[in-house]
């Protein structure tokens, strides 16, 4: 007697729509994050709901919200995508030339400026049916995002590392001091006086910790004037444009991005300021993972051909 339930009428791929679903809370993003149109996610998402007898997901303000049965199955299709991700495909090749994925980097929004250019032009030449998905967490989020499979890298400069995360270094980068190209009281130097007297914006990434990214400076045992912090990087140069009496300091890298723009001048801080080291970032349970190898290396090659100014 044929069996609606039989395993047999089950389509894998539904499962990997539900966990999207579940993790997205949007059935566009979902559809983005999997590379699949909108029609494909809704005709999918009737399967499923066939198939489990139950809406699943209601739509709301936000998108959409589980009903009680997807929330309890939530844990089980969660296993099962990992165990098929990591137990089954980690055996295979990775054939970056065939492969149709997304994957997902966690990256500041100096990262998604500077950074995430030049890697999908890599990804356009070597993986064309790939595509790349960003997102944001507070560095207390970062081992759970990476462990979850919902980013597969970390990228940036990130203070106090959760430990048991592997780690490579990608480049070392200096600060660099920007000031408006409106500032009246610069020209092609800035001294220690103007840099102290002046007003200063800093860069704090992590709601918990005051420590500003550029905390270097007062470890240098400089005293700065900070006015203002926030957790943007591109945010700056518009702060600036506005108070050209504002001074920022930031990574060369991003300097350099807002000088081609003509919106800031770039100046050498005048201290000795250590470097900092971008790294990238991933959970021991997708060390032997193929796609992931291989997209490390990916990053790793990209980074090591951008121009200096770059790092």
């Amino acid at each position: 007697m044929n069996n609606a339930h039989d395993i047999n009428n089950l389509d894998l791929n539904l499962l990997v729509v539900f966990d999207a679903l579940l993790r997205e809370r949007s059935v566009t993003r979902a559809g983005q994050t999997l590379g699949i149109t909108q029609s494909a996610m809704s005709h999918s998402l009737a399967r499923l709901r066939a198939f489990f007898d139950d809406a699943l997901f209601i739509k709301s303000y936000r998108g959409v919200t589980p009903t009680a049965k997807a929330e309890a199955l939530a844990a089980d299709i969660h296993a099962i995508i990992d165990a098929v991700r990591n137990r089954v495909l980690s055996q295979a090749q990775f054939d970056a030339a065939q492969a149709r994925r997304t994957f997902s980097l966690c990256v500041t929004d100096m990262g998604e400026l500077v950074f995430i250019p030049p890697l999908l032009n890599r990804l356009k030449e070597v993986a064309p049916h790939c595509s790349l998905h960003t997102l944001q967490v507070p560095p207390q989020q970062m081992e759970a995002t990476l462990a979850s499979g919902e980013a597969d890298l970390v990228l940036g400069s990130v203070m106090n590392a959760p430990e048991g995360l592997y780690q490579q270094e990608l480049f070392t980068h200096p600060f660099v001091t920007i000031a408006s190209v409106k500032n009246p009281e610069l020209g092609d130097t800035l001294s220690l006086e103007q840099f102290c007297r002046m007003p200063h914006v800093a860069i704090t990434l992590s709601s918990r910790s005051r420590r500003a990214y550029d905390s270097v400076v007062e470890d240098a045992g400089i005293k700065r004037n900070i006015a203002f912090t926030t957790p943007h990087f591109l945010f700056v140069p518009l702060l600036l444009d506005h108070h050209p009496e504002f001074l920022a300091t930031v990574p060369q890298s991003l300097g350099s991005v807002f000088a081609r723009h003509n919106l800031v001048k770039v100046f050498e801080p005048p201290i000795a300021l250590p470097k900092f080291s971008l790294r990238q970032y991933w959970h021991p349970r997708f060390h032997q993972d193929r796609a992931i190898m291989w997209l490390r290396g990916l990053v790793k090659e990209t980074f090591l051909e951008l121009p200096e100014s770059m790092r």
